[in-house]
């Protein structure tokens, strides 16, 4: 799509290049800024032009740079990047699962960010799934030099809106190496074969016995609930009934979201109680 109103495009080199003028916004894929108009919207500043790295594995875990393609991420996880994923590190079998379920295809995976997802909020967004599954935190920078970090399941805070300030920037999102050691499992459904999801639901079972699983998708922003250890199968469906924020749309009602994220949950919950290793 034309974007008719922006009359202005500069790269960003340095951080001091990240100061907006009146009517600037942030372009990193530019997927969904091209798809619609944006009213009000004068200028873009491209991020792509600072070349973050996209991928730095450290002992503390993965750090994403925010301009990093989904594609990029998903050949390391399947070991086709210049980094390799360490042993142990199941959780990145994560990684095509929620690029699969991202309502794209794979040539907008070669342009969409990991940040941009992120930062859009969708329910159904598939960086918001996976990040929210695996105790990301993103890294945030703020105008004037400052730094701060929000856990990615409260950045996102409702249906089309993160937890940015005006003018702050994602410089990372970093995963922590114990949640991408975890075993690890994403279900999702949607009304349509390739259509939008209407429900994911992530588990994971962490090396020490805790268990930690999301609803996205089917809730407004993301749900986390943690148990001590893998819950039986009553527990995980009253967590899962009881949580907030279900909504009806076009793609699906309240109570059938309720109701599949309860069946995908026991999937889960099932395939993490077997000792087997378990595919993401």
């Amino acid at each position: 799509m034309d974007v008719t109103s922006v009359t202005s495009f500069r790269r960003a080199h340095t951080r001091d290049d990240l100061d907006l003028a009146p009517g600037e916004v942030f372009l990193a894929g530019g997927t969904w800024l091209m798809s619609e108009p944006q009213p009000g919207t004068t200028g873009f500043v491209d991020l792509t032009t600072l070349d973050w790295p996209a991928l730095e594995v450290t002992d503390a875990g993965l750090r994403i740079g925010a301009t990093c393609t989904i594609a990029a991420l998903r050949a390391w996880a399947e070991g086709r990047g210049p980094v390799a994923v360490p042993d142990g590190w199941r959780a990145a079998s994560l990684v095509p699962v929620a690029a699969d379920a991202l309502l794209a295809s794979f040539k907008i995976w070669n342009t969409a960010t990991v940040g941009g997802n992120l930062c859009r909020a969708f329910p159904a967004g598939a960086m918001t799934s996976l990040s929210v599954a695996l105790d990301a935190e993103v890294e945030i920078w703020m105008p004037g030099g400052g730094v701060h970090r929000l856990s990615a399941a409260a950045f996102v805070i409702g249906n089309g809106v993160n937890g940015l300030a005006p003018g702050e920037v994602v410089r990372a999102i970093e995963i922590p190496a114990h949640a991408l050691r975890a075993r690890a499992r994403l279900e999702k459904i949607a009304l349509a074969e390739l259509g939008r999801s209407g429900a994911v639901v992530t588990g994971r079972l962490d090396d020490d016995g805790r268990a930690v699983f999301t609803l996205t998708a089917a809730v407004e922003r993301p749900v986390v609930m943690r148990f001590c250890e893998l819950p039986d199968a009553a527990g995980l469906a009253a967590a899962i009934d009881s949580a907030p924020g279900y909504y009806s749309d076009v793609l699906g009602t309240e109570d059938w979201r309720r109701a599949v994220s309860g069946v995908l949950g026991e999937r889960i919950r099932a395939a993490l109680a077997r000792p087997e290793a378990v595919p993401g």
